[in-house]
């Protein structure tokens, strides 16, 4: 299984990095649109999302629109192999992490634990519509959100791609974290996840 999903991570990526420059603008734009017509979307609290990056589709556009009293968070990573959370807007200070990636520069005692999160929206390298979630393959948000795999509890995870993304089933393994949705520039997959 390993090897198999090495080989669709290297294709998926290939797929999502080959997306024109219009098309990942205007995907983002969609993508937007379709976060903020969830159902139950929280208008208070932490919202996580991520800096886009290797072409992930990007969040900005939907960030922007979030409601006053819904603060967009970014991940940090931590000594724990765990996720935090801090929230972040255009312009406070970022620094680049072990894996190149801006996250917010700030007191590891003002991070947010998972919990604490109304809302989560996570990459993904590929899913399924069942809400199977491929992701890099190092573990952080299985890990930072394993709590979630038997309880339907906050936050919701929402994952974010591009349709191009989407394959027909994924192999599970028992350390995945299914999503409650899933949304790309052109749909919107409601998903079982925990009962």
């Amino acid at each position: 299984m390993t090897d198999d999903r090495t080989a669709l991570r290297r294709e998926l990526r290939e797929r999502r990095r080959a997306i024109p420059a219009a098309g990942r603008i205007a995907a983002a734009e969609a993508l937007a649109q379709r976060l903020l017509a969830l159902p139950g979307l929280p208008d208070r609290g932490y919202a996580a999302g991520y800096w886009a990056n290797d072409g992930e589709i990007a969040l900005h556009a939907w960030q922007l629109r979030l409601p006053p009293a819904l603060a967009y968070c970014l991940p940090v990573l931590c000594d724990d192999a765990r996720l935090r959370f801090a929230p972040w807007r255009p312009g406070d200070p970022l620094v680049t992490n072990r894996y190149g990636i801006p996250e917010p520069e700030v007191a590891r005692s003002s991070l947010l634990d998972a919990d604490a999160l109304s809302l989560a929206i996570l990459p993904l390298v590929g899913f399924d519509t069942s809400g199977n979630r491929l992701g890099m393959g190092a573990g952080w948000y299985d890990r930072t959100f394993a709590f979630r795999r038997d309880t339907a509890a906050p936050p919701r995870l929402v994952g974010a791609a591009f349709e191009a993304q989407r394959v027909a089933a994924l192999a599970v393994a028992g350390w995945d974290v299914p999503l409650d949705a899933i949304c790309t520039e052109s749909a919107t997959y409601p998903c079982t996840g925990p009962a």
